[in-house]
């Protein structure tokens, strides 16, 4: 099987995607997309993603984006590293339900509170309003350790990731079930490596 080729760019959500591939092992090929000088938006990359956008995976002629999405594929194509469950795990409904709801709806929310925006109808909104999602998050981190227990998964990277990013920008504030959560994510090893990454990169591309 060929190696997946990763397009990334630091400061971006393809950090996640990084987060990812060194949690598996940098199964992928790395290639850096320079933002600042516009690659994602020349012909070659928009074949890739039309919205030209990182991050992005090609696999075997498959194009794969959004980084949820390419979270879920990399599970799947390296289910050996244990971080799916099994087609005919009851778990499984909770991994995929966890790991959309993310950019479904923590996203969303965040970032209308971060931009002042105010919804006159809130069910009109994919999120419903702030206290919905919180009491989602709440949900979502009463099953252990992790969002399926005590095992981690690729819908950890997805939820860990984006509620690390909520919290930094102060949208969902950092306490209880959520800070707990957020620490322990971010102490693995794969997380501080790819941090790690993403710091260098965005260093050389002055970003």
């Amino acid at each position: 099987m060929a190696k997946p080729v990763f397009y990334y760019c630091p400061r971006t959500r393809a950090d996640t995607v990084m987060w990812m591939n060194e949690e598996l092992g940098g199964v992928c090929d790395v290639k850096v997309v320079n933002l600042k000088s516009g690659e994602h938006k020349q012909p070659e990359f928009l074949k890739i993603n039309p919205m030209g956008k990182v991050p992005a995976l090609v696999h075997d002629g498959v194009n794969v984006t959004e980084s949820a999405a390419i979270c879920a594929y990399l599970a799947d194509a390296f289910f050996d590293k244990g971080f799916a469950p099994p087609l005919n795990d009851p778990k499984r409904g909770a991994y995929f339900r966890w790991m959309f709801y993310a950019p479904s709806c923590i996203e969303p929310m965040m970032l209308d509170k971060l931009g002042g925006v105010k919804r006159e109808n809130p069910m009109a909104a994919g999120y419903g309003t702030e206290a919905d999602v919180l009491k989602s998050i709440d949900v979502a981190l009463s099953a252990g350790p992790y969002i399926l227990g005590d095992k981690v998964s690729a819908a950890d990277i997805v939820m860990g990731s984006l509620l690390n990013f909520a919290t930094m920008f102060g949208a969902i504030e950092k306490k209880g079930k959520i800070a707990d959560y957020i620490d322990r994510m971010t102490a693995r090893p794969a997380c501080v490596k790819m941090q790690e990454i993403s710091a260098k990169y965005a260093s050389e591309l002055g970003l």
